[in-house]
């Protein structure tokens, strides 16, 4: 896939049949299966999802694929990516593997401030075109709809520099993009080591004029003893709510701070980590509705020992869902499907969870749970068509894409 993105948004009406559904919807059990099922699109929206006996009869009418009895699934959600960024960090990743500390890392000038001198010294064009390879990964796999942050620039300009690359990617592929706006990610050098002054220009001048230009979704903020203390996030999350932004944590991932409990009081749309979230924190997401992005990839990565709390998302009921966390320096990872085995394999999540992870409650984590995420009428049309036997495989193997099709907006 390579160029500008020319197709329309699915008009005319198409039938997928012969095919074995797991639609997620809630209205039925488990994975939501439906054996010899169907799935009409008219205009880039699901007008029917179910059995094939049932359809309507204007199904008659429409261009008609066979799917010769292959699982579809809702197309992937990858609900947490950094996609935008320059270079990469393999340099230091060499390093730590020979024994550097992460001092030793950051005084040879790695770490994230190495990804915002490499950002800020590219052009907008050459972000569009390093970022494209890692989003034809993701799309290769049956991603649909992504979300990008920004956080790399620290700085008006560079931030929302990120932020245009991001809407351009949605522009140049078939694939729905949600933007947030991580102003609030780390301390850029320049601010001296004052973060209070930092997270004034973050929520009193950045947040504002990124608002003002439509360049973000929603707004996003990493609360952790290296980043911003919870009160210094309270204050970029009193900003969004002014704007009228939805807001989104990194939160719990290195220590308990209270991040989920953050999240869930500002009405998040998810808190992102969460190794060490406790049971208040827990409770306060389910409230909430705050839905819990687990990052097995960043967790592998860093080499992490305390898993997420699964068992107080579950006895709470949290959503969970599971993302890529794509970036260069804790999970340079372009691929849902081995997030979803690392989630099953290192934290312990079922195949269903795994699989709702990538769909419908990734959906809820971009707010857009009335969109995307499950196979029923009114939602778009975006399908991932499998070449698989049961949808375990999505989840067992490893190295291994079983996509057949990949369905956007009903094309």
């Amino acid at each position: 896939m390579s160029g500008q993105w020319k197709g329309g948004a699915g008009a005319g009406c198409r039938v997928w049949r012969n095919a074995r559904l797991a639609t997620f919807c809630a209205a039925l059990p488990g994975m939501g299966v439906v054996e010899r099922g169907a799935v009409m699109a008219q205009n880039g929206r699901i007008s029917y999802a179910g059995p094939e006996a049932d359809m309507p009869t204007q199904a008659a009418a429409a261009e008609t694929i066979d799917c010769e009895g292959r699982w579809i699934t809702p197309g992937l959600i990858d609900c947490h990516t950094h996609l935008v960024h320059a270079g990469d960090r393999a340099g230091e990743f060499e390093m730590r593997l020979a024994g550097a500390s992460y001092e030793e890392v950051a005084r040879a000038g790695g770490g994230i401030v190495s990804s915002v001198k490499a950002l800020r010294a590219a052009g907008q064009d050459e972000l569009v075109t390093q970022s494209l390879p890692r989003l034809d990964a993701l799309l290769a796999e049956g991603v649909t709809t992504l979300e990008i942050k920004s956080g790399y620039g620290l700085d008006l300009d560079n931030e929302k520099k990120s932020l245009r690359a991001a809407r351009r990617l949605g522009e140049s592929r078939p694939v729905t993009v949600r933007t947030s706006f991580l102003g609030a990610h780390a301390l850029p050098p320049e601010a001296g080591g004052d973060r209070d002054a930092y997270i004034d220009l973050v929520a009193k001048l950045m947040l504002s004029e990124v608002a003002a230009e439509g360049l973000a979704d929603a707004v996003d903020g990493f609360c952790e003893g290296i980043a911003f203390s919870p009160a210094q996030i309270a204050r970029v999350f009193d900003a969004a709510r002014a704007a009228g932004l939805p807001v989104k944590l990194h939160a719990d991932q290195l220590s308990n701070l209270g991040g989920a409990e953050l999240a869930a009081r500002y009405g998040a749309l998810s808190a992102d980590h969460l190794e060490y979230t406790d049971e208040a924190g827990a409770v306060a997401m389910a409230r909430a509705g705050t839905v819990a992005v687990l990052l097995p990839g960043a967790f592998y990565f860093i080499r992490e020992t305390k898993k997420p709390p699964l068992d107080l998302f579950r006895r709470h009921g949290v959503r969970m869902a599971l993302a890529t966390d794509c970036n260069p320096g804790t999970s340079p990872l372009t691929s849902l499907l081995l997030t979803m085995n690392m989630a099953a394999t290192l934290f312990g999540m079922t195949v269903e969870e795994c699989l709702a992870g990538v769909t419908r409650e990734a959906a809820h984590a971009l707010g857009l749970g009335g969109e995307a995420g499950t196979l029923e009428a009114g939602k778009r049309a975006d399908l991932a068509i499998w070449n698989v036997g049961r949808p375990a495989e999505l989840v067992y193997r490893m190295g291994f894409n079983p996509l057949h099709a990949r369905i956007w907006r009903g094309q």
